[in-house]
C-alpha cells in the first residue's frame, strides 16, 4: 500500500490515509476534503493517457450523449441569463455540451489541452465555466479549480459533472475507477469543501452534477 504521509492534491492538507488497493494501483483518501485519488507515482504516462482518450467516441449528435450531458446543462441554462458567454474547458474531440448551450441561446469557446489547445481562450473571463467528464483526469485539481475559478466574472458559475464518490465498499469494482486515466474521485462534500475555499455557492442540481458561484 502506498504511503499516505504526502498532501492531498485538492486541499493541500496532510490528513491522508489508504483507502484500497486494487490490482497493483493504491488509493488514498483525504479526511479534510474527502476526495479519494491514485498514487500520483502510478498515474498512466501522457502519451498513454492521450492514445486512451483517442479511443474515446462521443457524437455531438448522439441523442443518448445529449441526454447525458443536459443533466448539466438544463440545470446550468437555467440559472443563467440569456446570452451568456462560457468556456467549456475540457471539451475532447466532440464538444456535444458546447452545442447544446448555444442551442439554449448561448455562446460557447471550447478549450482543450490536447484537441483544442487555444491558450488565448484561458486570458479571458467569461459567464460560465463548464468541465463535464473532466475533474476526475486533472492531476493537480487545486491548481486546475483555483483557475477555473479565475476564468469566471463576478455572479459567474464553474458547471462540474464527474461521477461522485459513494460507497467505500464497492470502490473496488466501481466503473469509475476502473478507467486508467480518472486519478481523482470526488464526493458531494469535496465540492463543498472547494465552494467553501473559494468562497463560492453551491448548488447540486443533479446527480453527479455540481454548481459553484462565485460572488458578485
Amino acid at each position: 500500500m502506498a504511503s499516505s504521509r504526502h498532501a492531498c492534491p485538492l486541499c493541500g492538507g496532510g490528513a491522508v490515509r489508504a483507502l484500497a488497493s486494487v490490482g497493483g494501483q493504491d488509493y488514498l483518501r483525504c479526511e479534510i476534503c474527502a476526495v479519494s485519488y491514485l498514487d500520483p507515482a502510478q498515474r498512466l504516462a501522457l502519451a498513454a493517457e492521450r492514445a486512451f482518450y483517442d479511443t474515446h467516441r462521443n457524437a455531438t449528435d448522439d441523442p443518448g450523449y445529449r441526454r447525458f450531458l443536459a443533466r448539466l446543462a438544463d440545470p446550468l441554462m437555467a440559472r443563467l441569463p440569456a446570452g451568456s458567454e462560457g468556456l467549456d474547458y475540457g471539451c475532447g474531440p466532440a464538444p456535444a455540451l458546447a452545442a447544446l448551450l448555444e442551442e439554449g441561446g448561448h455562446r460557447v469557446a471550447c478549450y482543450d489541452p490536447y484537441y483544442r489547445p487555444q491558450a488565448e481562450l484561458l486570458e479571458r473571463r467569461y459567464d460560465f465555466v463548464t468541465c463535464t467528464e473532466v475533474a476526475e483526469h486533472f492531476h493537480d485539481p487545486a491548481t486546475e479549480f483555483a483557475r477555473l475559478a479565475g476564468l469566471l466574472r463576478p455572479g459567474g458559475w464553474l458547471a462540474v459533472m464527474t461521477c461522485f464518490q459513494t460507497d467505500d465498499a464497492r470502490f473496488a469494482n466501481w466503473h469509475y475507477r476502473r478507467d486508467p486515466t480518472h486519478v481523482v474521485f470526488y464526493r458531494e462534500a469535496s465540492f463543498a469543501w472547494l465552494a467553501a475555499h473559494l468562497g463560492f455557492t453551491l448548488d447540486v442540481p443533479a446527480k453527479d452534477v455540481a454548481l459553484l458561484r462565485r460572488p458578485m
